[in-house]
């Protein structure tokens, strides 16, 4: 057998191979029939993907993918990652008294919501990992405390959008039979229908939507500045925050978002707000424009007109170069010096909604 035909037949195997792979349930599926029109039809939508309102370019400050990827493999943080075990508490979700209305945090963007009676779920990943090789990207020791049974039903399962440390297969497959509905964007309802859950129960909106719910609950869906992808195609599917209203509260659910105009927009639209839920988290100069840094985030929560902020999507994971702690550092040093009030819970930890608790710096003790 010559080189050629050798070389020939490795190629093949190696793309069956990569098609087998990207082939699996998890990686979901892609939008098309009549649910693609509709995404055609929405004014967000051009040259074939969902655009942001500002114009937001993948890598910034001069790099290019190889300065990105260099600084990936020699200048990480070596404090990256926590040298001890993370600190958690875990709460009894199933015996929560009806009347309290409060918020459990599970590390990086995935957080239990109970208020005014109704169980609301975002972005839950669970799996240990956040991404499509399990041995990659692992969840920092002490941050996987809950697991999908650990839930009562969920009244509302909210998803952001559809990158892998927000949307998690393993994880929303297991939680299928306690979640009633499913709000998402334009797009995500094509991944979670292919796994199997009914479409009627996923309500799948454009920015600026209005979705009425029940008993004095509705939801306003907002811009972020990001994007959307499983696969290598991005954009396929709308990338969300969310105002959410109670008969007793309004929060703001913030996604993944770079910083923009839209928050000033929306606090003046829909704010003020109890409680500000914004990323906090896997920021660097080079894709500034798609993750904001821990002082823009501070600034967010003003421009929303936020009583309180609740910064996430750290703590999990290594998604960037920085410190696994900085996040934590810099947007409380931050929050102090605009006078804004903060809450830093442990993993696991319950909030009081109506009555948050002081800045508590638990990182502190970890090395």
């Amino acid at each position: 057998m010559n080189l050629i035909l050798v070389s020939i037949i490795l190629l093949f195997l190696l793309i069956v191979t990569v098609y087998i792979f990207l082939h699996q349930p998890k990686f979901g599926k892609r939008p098309s029939g009549e649910r693609l029109k509709k995404i055609q039809q929405s004014p967000n939508f051009k040259n074939g993907q969902f655009q942001n309102l500002s114009d937001t370019p993948d890598i910034t400050d001069g790099a290019n993918y190889f300065t990105v990827l260099k600084e990936f493999f020699f200048y990480k943080s070596k404090r990256n990652k926590p040298a001890a075990t993370l600190p958690s508490k875990k709460a009894d979700l199933f015996h929560l008294s009806k009347d309290e209305n409060t918020l459990v945090w599970f590390g990086h963007s995935s957080y239990f919501i109970q208020v005014d009676g109704k169980t609301i779920l975002v972005d839950p990943v669970l799996n240990g990992s956040a991404s499509p090789i399990r041995f990659t990207t692992r969840s920092f020791a002490g941050s996987d405390v809950y697991t999908p049974e650990d839930f009562p039903a969920i009244d509302y399962l909210i998803i952001t959008h559809d990158h892998w440390d927000h949307l998690d297969y393993d994880t929303v497959i297991k939680l299928q039979p306690k979640v009633k509905k499913i709000i998402t964007g334009l797009g995500t309802g094509a991944h979670l229908e292919h796994w199997g859950f009914n479409i009627n129960d996923i309500i799948e909106k454009d920015w600026n939507d209005y979705i009425q719910l029940e008993n004095g609950f509705s939801v306003n869906t907002t811009p972020g500045r990001h994007f959307s992808g499983r696969t290598f195609k991005r954009n396929g599917a709308m990338w969300m925050s969310f105002v959410l209203t109670t008969p007793s509260m309004k929060i703001f659910i913030g996604g993944d978002s770079g910083y923009d105009t839209h928050f000033k927009t929306v606090g003046d639209k829909h704010g003020p707000f109890d409680l500000a839920i914004l990323e906090c988290g896997q920021y660097n100069r080079y894709w500034k424009h798609i993750h904001m840094m821990p002082e823009e985030v501070v600034q967010a929560a003003i421009d929303l007109k936020a009583a309180v902020l609740f910064p996430v999507h750290w703590s999990k994971f290594s998604l960037s170069l920085h410190a696994w702690d900085e996040p934590a550092i810099r947007v409380t040093a931050e929050a102090i010096k605009k006078n804004l009030a903060i809450v830093t819970p442990m993993i696991g930890e319950k909030v009081q909604l109506q009555h948050p608790p002081l800045v508590y710096r638990w990182w502190k003790h970890i090395d």
